[in-house]
């Protein structure tokens, strides 16, 4: 693939209090629980307090004296294999209920400050309004990547590779160092990116009429043909790749190793309108589209086995979570569905937002525990705790957010309407002394 060197302006900014004091006061700040404290430094915490020890957190974090790196170390547990469609969690299935152990986020003005944006707030730390990109105290936001043009449709770290991938609807993919956060090079493909994954050392892009992949380790490059339309949705399981197509169609294909090519494998027909997510678990495909339904298809026989209507609107994601499948859409909805005995899936719980809801990404925070990212079409990111969905934080952007994607060492990654990626750490959980 060729690559043009980028010569774009680069603006990393680090945001963030400093690190918990291991020696402060294991008391929670009463004012900051109203959500009026102005002490700076506050004696007591602006947390909750922490689960219990034997919850332990994950190892190999970013270190926080890197200003401009957003990589991590390698040498604990990495959540590159939770990647954003299946990540484990829990057996419960008491969703949406809140137990006394669940977390308190407190609400303040959520509202970012535009001058603070412009930089020219003049209230300073008496403004009513967030002079953050977030609300929460357990991630932090690291680098803000700049460069794309345009919305941002895809975000993708290859296995193996030390870069990381962003496609846009500016038609190119940029490739950044993640050791220093610099853009590497664009890579100039000629069509609006529709959507873009990783899967070992494979990058695969959807554009219009095409499926780009290129091999991290190799160096080749493949053209996948046969799309009609724009490709919204690519996903693979069972040695297949799946691309859901404008045109309504799933197209899939297998990769020969003899000709080193991908060969076309099936289509799968079915939905009417464009198909726009993709996701595989349980031996199953599910694809969510436009029409607005949500189809089952077996990963053996590549047959549609059933048909979930119950969304009014477009379905825009969708994402397996232990025995669970969820799904979101425009109609503000977000269902939780579950297999019955007869093998079917029904809708077990249904938690609604203010907006249409735009993506799902499923993921581990620093203590492990499975956490569910929502992004609205309001502009921001909800983050909850599963499967009680009691509220975690809240990411803010000046335009929709439309590609979230796990990272290792506790990273994950935001891909807003305005081009701009930001990088984001789970903060490692306080040490709690007797």
């Amino acid at each position: 693939m060729d690559v043009d060197g980028g010569g774009s302006k680069r603006v990393f900014y680090r945001l963030g209090g400093p690190q918990s004091d291991p020696s402060k006061n294991q008391k929670v700040c009463y004012h900051w629980r109203a959500g009026k404290c102005n002490r700076h430094p506050c004696p007591f915490l602006h947390r909750e307090l922490p689960a219990p020890p034997s919850q332990q957190g994950l190892n190999g974090m970013a270190s926080t004296k890197r200003h401009h790196a957003f990589a991590a170390d390698t040498d604990g547990p990495s959540s590159r294999n939770r990647g954003p469609n299946n990540f484990n969690g829990g057996t419960s299935s008491t969703w949406g209920r809140t137990g006394g152990a669940n977390r308190v986020f407190v609400r303040k003005m959520e509202k970012v400050c535009n001058f603070w944006v412009q930089g020219n707030c003049s209230y300073g730390d008496k403004c009513k309004f967030l002079h953050s990109w977030s609300m929460g105290d357990s991630f932090s936001l690291l680098t803000q990547l700049e460069g794309h043009q345009k919305v941002v449709s895809g975000i993708a770290l290859p296995s193996g590779s030390d870069k990381l991938y962003t496609g846009s609807k500016d038609q190119t993919v940029r490739v950044w160092d993640c050791a220093s956060g610099q853009c590497l090079g664009v890579i100039n493909l000629g069509g609006e990116v529709g959507c873009m994954i990783s899967e070992g050392p494979w990058i695969f892009v959807g554009i219009p009429e095409a499926v780009k992949a290129w091999n991290t380790q190799t160096n080749s490059e493949l053209s996948l043909s046969g799309p009609v339309g724009q490709v919204y949705a690519m996903v693979v399981g069972n040695d297949l790749l799946f691309a859901g197509t404008q045109d309504g169609s799933i197209l899939a294909w297998k990769f020969n190793a003899v000709t080193n090519c991908f060969e076309p494998a099936a289509s799968l027909i079915g939905h009417t309108l464009a198909v726009v997510s993709l996701v595989v678990g349980a031996n199953r495909l599910y694809s969510g589209s436009m029409d607005p339904s949500i189809r089952v298809w077996s990963l053996e026989t590549l047959q549609c086995i059933q048909t979930l209507t119950e969304h009014t609107e477009v379905v825009m994601s969708v994402l397996c979570w232990d025995q669970f499948l969820l799904s979101c859409s425009l109609d503000r909805q977000l269902k939780v569905w579950v297999a019955t005995q007869s093998g079917n899936l029904e809708a077990t719980y249904t938690h609604t937002e203010e907006h249409g809801l735009i993506t799902l990404c499923g993921m581990h925070d620093s203590e492990a525990k499975p956490v569910l990212l929502c992004a609205c079409n309001d502009n921001t990111v909800r983050i909850y705790d599963l499967p009680s969905f009691s509220e975690r934080g809240k990411i803010f952007s000046k335009q929709e957010i439309r590609s979230i994607q796990v990272g290792p060492g506790g990273l994950f990654f935001t891909g807003d309407g305005t081009g701009q990626v930001k990088v984001w750490k789970w903060s490692e959980p306080a040490a709690v002394t007797d």
